[in-house]
């Protein structure tokens, strides 16, 4: 192990210039996004904090609270995919080192986008969780920051306070919070929607002019898809759920109320929860309850969402898990297996570039007679304009 991480008697690091603590005075750094969307601000938020000074800045974000960078980082560690999207779409793709599990980033989407690319095998030889998150792979990485949630770690991974400030203080801060569910216990402490937790990563890379730019389209492609909407009457109920199996016996549930980051195409699209008024719970760390044929059926929604399939196509996921529930006994009962309105449910953890095609994929979903078919070209949103800003061409 190099020298350079060796901490001993106190005395600063190579990464002295990452303080903590201390006050910090509320900069302009404000959300950016439209109230017609879930992400916009509410009167209980607090703005971002960002301060400046001739040679740093601070961001702050729950739980790490303030961090102070000497300049932006360069070289960067993710865990959750929906913060690796946030760095790709603020032009970072090139200093991401690895991932939390690189079989669930679905990168798939920037295929659809010029110019826009990330180096899959270095994330794969760097997969912390396939490294059993070991402490020496954050050392080897050498990161400038560290896009992870400190409680996450503790409650996943075993990792204990020691284990986090010894990472902090010898290789890099932390900054982040996970977002993309709202029903853990152990998450006591303030949730970001998905554009507050990009605009305290774009705070973090310096990357203000290109959120603000993502923050603008998303707000249009928003608004106009709302515009376009049915009647709350005329919407059908959705019921999103998780079984990775392609012959599926057992249902996890998801509440869309939610709020997680994960749901938010659902909300934004205006559906209703198939389970309100329902006593099921929402999936967490500890709420593990299943729903099995019979239990489906009591709820019966209109479409059905089944994640664990994104790595199928649209037409493998129907000849395989449909094809299935077609021909069982109970399942072939169910009313969006008969109208053949069972779908993938999209990845569990999401960000801003996934997010549009996402959304744009549960508009169709939901409301083909308004916004065509899945099997069709049609785009509700302008790929080459979110490659422009990714790639800096504002």
């Amino acid at each position: 192990m190099s020298d350079k991480h060796t901490k001993t008697n106190g005395a600063p690091t190579r990464r002295a210039y990452l303080m903590y603590g201390g006050t910090v005075a509320v900069g302009g750094f404000l959300a950016g996004c439209s109230a017609v969307s879930d992400d916009s601000s509410t009167a209980t938020d607090t703005p971002s904090e960002e301060t400046d000074s001739d040679e740093s800045y601070t961001v702050s974000m729950e739980p790490m609270g303030p961090v102070e960078f000497e300049e932006p980082p360069e070289r960067w560690l993710p865990y959750s995919e929906g913060y690796a999207d946030m760095g790709v779409a603020l032009g970072q793709a090139d200093g991401m080192l690895g991932i939390g599990q690189v079989g669930e980033y679905y990168t798939y989407f920037y295929d659809e986008l010029p110019g826009v690319d990330i180096d899959r095998d270095r994330l794969a030889e760097n997969e912390l969780v396939a490294n059993e998150m070991s402490k020496e792979l954050f050392y080897e990485l050498d990161a400038d920051v560290h896009l992870i949630d400190t409680e996450m770690l503790k409650h996943w991974f075993d990792w204990n306070q020691d284990d986090i400030e010894e990472i902090r203080g010898n290789v890099a801060p932390f900054i982040g919070n996970l977002g993309f569910r709202r029903s853990d216990d152990w998450h006591d402490y303030r949730y970001y929607t998905m554009y507050e937790a990009f605009e305290k990563v774009a705070a973090t890379f310096r990357e203000r002019e290109r959120y603000e730019a993502f923050a603008d389209l998303h707000e249009e492609f928003i608004s106009a898809i709302q515009a376009e909407l049915p009647p709350a009457s005329d919407r059908p109920s959705v019921l999103l759920t998780f079984e990775h199996n392609d012959e599926p016996e057992a249902f996890s549930p998801y509440r869309l109320n939610d709020k997680g980051t994960s749901k938010k195409q659902w909300r934004d699209v205006g559906v209703a929860d198939a389970l309100a008024g329902t006593d099921i719970e929402n999936i967490s760390t500890t709420e593990r309850t299943k729903l099995d044929y019979e239990g489906l059926l009591d709820v019966d929604p209109d479409v059905l969402l089944i994640r664990g399939h994104e790595r199928k196509s649209r037409s493998e996921f129907r000849e395989t898990v449909l094809a299935y529930m077609k021909e069982h006994p109970v399942g072939s009962e169910l009313e969006p297996v008969k109208g053949g309105r069972v779908y993938r449910g999209g990845p569990i953890k999401q960000g801003p570039i996934q997010n549009l095609f996402l959304t744009e994929r549960a508009a169709k979903q939901a409301y083909p007679e308004t916004f065509g078919d899945l099997s069709d070209d049609t785009e509700l949103f302008d790929r080459q304009r979110v490659a422009n800003i990714i790639n800096g061409d504002i």
